[in-house]
């Protein structure tokens, strides 16, 4: 593939957008690096998932792509260490590179100074600065999605094949991270359609077509021997498909609203003034490669729930678009606004567990994991007993703070089909006999009442006050209760 210093846009290098770009990234990628050495949460259920998945190396897993897994193994074998700081580490990089992606984007369809309010504007957008503390599969999928447009609208003017075959790769790579890279594809289309500097041409599209079916085929072929796993999970969260639709306009009120604390206030009314501004066919394309993963989720809300990260896809675009309607009071008012709330995500995670609402931690949330894993770390090595639980939560990071600690976990044995990667992977087994540490929020009944607790646990966090216990049970029990 070639290489990105390559791709980068020289004409516009010149122009003087990369070193003052560079400065801003740089200044603000290493800020929020600095506050993560001094984070005092506990990794998230699904860090300490997609930890777990870079223990097991596949082409798919049960609920995403496979890309963070691999990243995160790499990361934290290159480290010598599964701290918290590497395991979210790469976070603030990967968006401090999409940021000079998208300023190169600017300089390409606009000026010097779009490319370098584009960079500046994202890296102190709500769901960046969040994204920076905790990783996730958006922030594995920004650099590559935005890496796509760009060589893409490098396809539209130069008509090179090296630029669509990037195009092509880049897009992969970005499915391999998230599902929602598929927006791509209509968002193109749709561009196209509009706008001439989005249209690579026939060759080039089946260049890009073949070149992202080549680096997704390990993943479909994984997909498609394993019951088509993560595709079912997939349908799962999209509610109705399965359970029929019911349209439900509180739910897309409440994401439609929640998309301004997502990509900041003013942000967002810039974007949809620039939906609006059809006369300059630059931010026609533009809005038309934002607009599908707006519309797709909000239909999704309409018709079931939507969570407020699964348009996080159409601000990549949208970032240069807002960049380019704003004039330059708004852009400061946007950077301010959008800054503070940039420094206090990072800062309350220093703070923690202060400060606290009407008696917990505010972020509490992200605390209490690692506590209550190594209470029933240490019960199950005095028992000499596998533990057992269902919460997907606590399994998740049994697997992450026991690394080494010797102790088998196990998971329900799935019914039809596994609930979850720990029910997929270490399923009780059928010929065990012997006896389990059961971590429940309520009592188990083997036939003669009620069980006691072998201990009550000392929950904090997200833990407090959910009436979890360790319960020693034989396997029939439990067995027996599923």
């Amino acid at each position: 593939m070639p290489s990105v210093g390559a791709k980068l846009d020289r004409g516009a290098d010149r122009d003087g957008w990369f070193l003052p770009t560079l400065i801003v990234v740089a200044a603000a990628t290493a800020l929020r690096l600095v506050f993560l050495a001094f984070n005092k949460t506990d990794l998230f259920v699904d860090e300490a998932q997609y930890w777990l998945w870079g223990q097991h190396l596949d082409f798919g897993y049960y609920s995403k792509p496979p890309l963070i897994g691999w990243l995160l193994r790499a990361v934290t074998d290159l480290a010598g260490s599964d701290a918290p700081f590497w395991v979210r580490m790469p976070g603030a990089i990967l968006h401090g590179i999409t940021a000079l992606v998208l300023g190169a984007l600017g300089a390409r369809i606009a000026s010097r100074r779009v490319a370098i309010w584009s960079a500046a504007i994202y890296v102190t957008l709500p769901f960046v600065a969040l994204g920076s503390v905790l990783i996730s599969t958006d922030t594995v999928m920004a650099p590559f999605y935005a890496l796509s447009l760009l060589f893409l609208q490098r396809a539209g003017g130069s008509r090179h094949w090296s630029d669509a075959l990037a195009a092509g790769l880049t897009a992969g790579l970005a499915f391999m991270a998230k599902y929602a890279a598929i927006y791509l594809m209509p968002g193109l289309a749709l561009a196209a359609l509009v706008a001439p500097a989005w249209r690579i041409g026939w060759r080039n599209t089946v260049i890009a077509a073949l070149a992202f079916g080549l680096v997704i085929a390990p993943n479909v072929v994984w997909n498609l021997t394993h019951g088509l796993t993560t595709v079912s999970h997939t349908m799962d969260n999209v509610g109705w498909v399965r359970e029929g639709a019911e349209l439900n306009f509180g739910s897309m009120a409440e994401f439609v609203a929640s998309q301004f604390a997502v990509f900041g206030p003013v942000t967002m009314v810039a974007l949809l003034i620039g939906y609006a501004s059809w006369g300059d066919p630059a931010k026609r394309g533009l809005a038309m490669l934002s607009v599908p993963p707006l519309v797709a989720v909000t239909l999704e809300a309409l018709l079931d729930r939507a969570y407020a990260n699964w348009a996080v896809a159409a601000y990549f675009a949208g970032t240069v678009l807002a960049a380019m309607v704003l004039r330059d009071i708004w852009r400061w008012i946007a950077i301010l606004i959008n800054g503070l709330i940039a420094l206090s995500i990072p800062l309350l995670t220093v703070l923690a567990p202060y400060p606290q609402k009407d008696g917990a931690p505010l972020l509490k949330r992200w605390l209490g994991q690692a506590d209550l894993s190594r209470q029933i770390l240490t019960l199950a090595k005095e028992a000499d007993v596998p533990v057992y639980a269902s919460n997907r939560a606590i399994l998740a990071d049994l697997f992450y703070t026991g690394q080494g600690a010797g102790v088998t976990v196990y998971a329900p044995k799935p019914v039809v089909r596994a609930d979850s990667y720990y029910e997929q992977m270490w399923p009780l087994p059928q010929d065990y006999k012997g006896r389990l540490l059961l971590i429940a929020n309520s009592p188990p009944d083997c036939g003669s009442g009620p069980v006691s607790p072998a201990a009550q646990l000392d929950a904090t966090g997200t833990w407090a006050d959910k009436g979890y216990a360790a319960y020693l049970v034989e396997a029939r029990c439990v067995r027996s209760e599923n």
